[in-house]
């Protein structure tokens, strides 16, 4: 992703989410893998068609962090955002390290040495199934990951949970059925 790639609105604005722009997935496959010996791999973004692009939203602490690392690298809009020793992709082993590092330094020792969050993979699948537990239409949801709903619903529907108060209170209020019951009138 290149800094061009991240809208970030204006400091002080009111809204503060940002917009990160996706183009392309680039995995990290291996040098035998790829035709060009590359250790990465450029491909489209899956399930869209080619040259398609797909925009994510950025929570407000994400911009500021975001913000903050553009001004402190003096990064320009061409540049990567997330740059390895040369300037070029970051390594993979570079982003295993850091991610178990920082999951060492936060989480408790029993949870660090739990599968939660492992991987750095791990933080879609729980963004994901926060985004539908709190309500987020799975229509959008699949959108922002780029997953169709049918997937989306596959994968993540036994995860949501905690919804039921709520979509009763809804249910309710919507006043569709009659207080009295049968026959009553």
């Amino acid at each position: 992703m290149r800094v061009a790639d991240v809208t970030l609105p204006v400091p002080g604005a009111e809204d503060q989410w940002c917009e990160l722009l996706i183009h392309t997935a680039t995995p990290e496959v291996g040098k035998q893998w790829t035709d060009t010996g590359e250790i990465h791999e450029r491909r489209d973004l899956k399930g869209r068609a080619e040259g398609e692009t797909r925009t994510v939203p950025g929570h407000p602490a994400l911009t500021r962090i975001l913000r903050r690392h553009i001004e402190d690298e003096q990064l320009q809009p061409g540049d990567l955002l997330f740059q390895g020793e040369f300037g070029g992709i970051l390594a993979g082993s570079v982003i295993r390290r850091a991610w178990r590092s920082a999951r060492k330094a936060v989480l408790p020792p029993h949870v660090f040495e739990s599968p939660t969050g492992r991987r750095v993979y791990d933080n879609r699948n729980t963004r994901l199934t926060k985004w539908l537990n709190d309500g987020i239409p799975p229509a959008q949801v699949a959108e922002w990951a780029g997953n169709s709903v049918a997937v989306l619903l596959a994968t993540y529907a036994r995860s949501v949970d905690g919804q039921l108060p709520d979509l009763k209170r809804r249910l309710e209020a919507a006043g569709d059925l009659s207080e009295e019951g049968p026959g009553a009138g």
